[in-house]
């Protein structure tokens, strides 16, 4: 693994930690000021920042993550990392536990030269088995 893979990877870890712990000062000071968060599904829905900040640490809680295999690529002062996760998580008293597919987004400032997480985007796997085939297949490279 690269450094740079690395770094970004770490950054993933605190953040999933600070989520884990509920400690809202070290996730906002990891978000950018326009950060979103986006939920995939059937109806997806968006979390701006402020809305963000206060469901993780009341209503939609992490209790542990794993992540599968890294994906990370670089372009310029923009980063993509993505993953699938396995999440224990409950939203209120639904319980929301299982694996994720979880692709974040983030960026280096300007200024002060840190990398903030400007979008995360989680989604629930498909459940057609047949997809990822019928996509491979696609593949002009193949």
């Amino acid at each position: 693994m690269d450094e740079f893979t690395s770094q970004i990877e770490a950054l993933e870890h605190l953040w999933m930690r600070s989520w884990v712990q509920r400690d809202r000062n070290q996730m906002k000071a990891l978000a950018t000021r326009d950060f979103i968060f986006l939920l995939g599904s059937k109806s997806p829905a968006i979390l701006d920042r402020a809305s963000w900040l206060e469901a993780s640490t009341t209503r939609f809680r992490c209790n542990g993550y794993r992540f599968d295999e890294v994906y990370v690529r670089r372009h310029g002062n923009v980063a993509v990392f993505a993953t699938r996760m396995t999440l224990d998580a409950t939203m209120g008293d639904h319980e929301w536990s299982g694996d994720t597919w979880l692709m974040d987004l983030w960026q280096k400032g300007k200024v002060r030269r840190k990398w903030r997480m400007v979008e995360r985007t989680i989604s629930r796997p498909d459940a057609d088995d047949k997809m990822p085939e019928a996509i491979r297949s696609m593949q002009l490279w193949r």
